[in-house]
């Protein structure tokens, strides 16, 4: 039933783009007006004169009447049973997973992982099915999500370089399709984030390692804003050094993304250099776990001699010897904001990005005075 509708939509939009071309090289519409006549005269996308001819609140009040004013101009009439085709509601959400380096075959990041069901729990609770897919960064995702038509908006975990996928999320915009990112939240940035407070539980562990009695402390993770949240944590790494009379230095910071093998690497490029240090803060906990590999395989013990922590309390970070000092993310509460906040969108109310707290939880690597 649902490939039946869909294709009756995509044969309409595909008329209306016909004519669309011909109304380029006419100019003014001579016969019945469409949505793409509309964009045409308007300047904007056919998905941008939709979502105003129906109230949509991410469509600016300048655009609206602007759009709204040519849609009279041309005596445009809604066609109300494409537009109900279009705008009815699936009750369902889709959560996409990017692929990410792992040691297995799941390519998707364990943090992740543990944020799924509470996705799941909240999903449920609001009356709503979820609809898991697996996505590569190399595909076409945002534009076969519009064409599809299968859920009501999107949750996305997962990105990579986020310089290199603001262009997708930018035209998620456009398209008028709702969605929400687990990621830094940032003024400027397209669409709605949800994201811990980064800055903070940077800040945090740095101050926990000063108070050990640690000074020469190592941050390994990607410091740039193509690692937004990465960023922030170094941000807080940096203020927390601050204290002590003493800036970030560039012989202490080793690029990383969050993976066990990305940390092993940066840790032996760290250990590779002549500067000494007696703490690192990784910027995620795989990024940890592989540098305490590093570390132990050159006979340097942890917390002896070098302090370790890292970021996001994975269920590993327990598990290994010893066990990681960590910031941890709430991700039973970032379940519920991500779909509480996409449902919101859906439903056409107000919805604006979330910074949730961070804690720091204190294990065996960051031993006190290294004891």
């Amino acid at each position: 039933m649902f490939k039946g509708l869909a294709g009756h939509v995509r044969g309409a939009d595909l008329r209306e783009k016909g004519d669309a071309g011909r109304a380029k090289l006419r100019g003014p519409a001579s016969d019945r007006a469409t949505s793409f006549d509309i964009a045409y005269h308007a300047g904007v996308s056919q998905p941008t004169v939709s979502r105003a001819l129906r109230g949509d609140p991410t469509v600016n009040e300048e655009t609206r009447k602007r759009i709204e004013a040519i849609a009279r101009r041309l005596n445009y009439k809604v066609d109300k049973n494409a537009s109900n085709l279009r705008c009815r509601q699936s009750k369902t959400l889709a959560l996409l997973l990017f692929e990410d380096p792992t040691p297995d075959d799941s390519l998707i990041n364990p943090f992740f992982v543990s944020m799924l069901g509470s996705i799941t729990r909240a999903c449920g609770q609001q009356g709503y099915d979820l609809l898991i897919s697996f996505q590569h960064l190399s595909g076409d995702w945002h534009t076969e999500y519009e064409d599809s038509r299968k859920a009501d908006g999107i949750i996305l975990l997962g990105y990579g370089d986020y310089l290199a996928y603001r262009a997708r999320l930018e035209q998620l915009v456009e398209q008028g399709t709702h969605f929400v990112r687990w990621g830094a939240v940032q003024e400027g940035q397209p669409g709605i984030s949800i994201g811990s407070d980064n800055f903070q539980g940077g800040y945090d562990a740095t101050c926990h390692l000063i108070a050990q009695g640690r000074r020469e402390i190592a941050f390994l993770g990607n410091a740039s804003s193509h690692y937004p949240e990465f960023f922030e944590r170094y941000r807080g790494y940096a203020a927390a050094l601050k204290t002590l009379g003493r800036a970030p230095s560039a012989a202490l910071q080793a690029d990383a993304v969050s993976s066990e093998e990305s940390g092993y690497t940066a840790a032996c490029a760290l250990l590779s250099r002549a500067a000494p240090f007696d703490a690192m803060l990784c910027a995620s906990d795989l990024i940890a776990i592989g540098a305490l590999r590093a570390l132990q395989e050159r006979g340097i013990e942890v917390p002896h001699d070098v302090s370790v922590a890292g970021f996001d309390d994975i269920p590993a970070a327990s598990h290994v010897t010893p066990a990681l000092t960590t910031v941890m993310q709430d991700t039973r509460r970032a379940g519920e904001v991500l779909v509480d906040t996409l449902l919101k969108l859906v439903q056409g109310k107000k919805a604006e990005g979330t910074v949730l707290p961070a804690r720091l939880v204190v294990r065996r690597s960051c031993g006190a005075n290294g004891a």
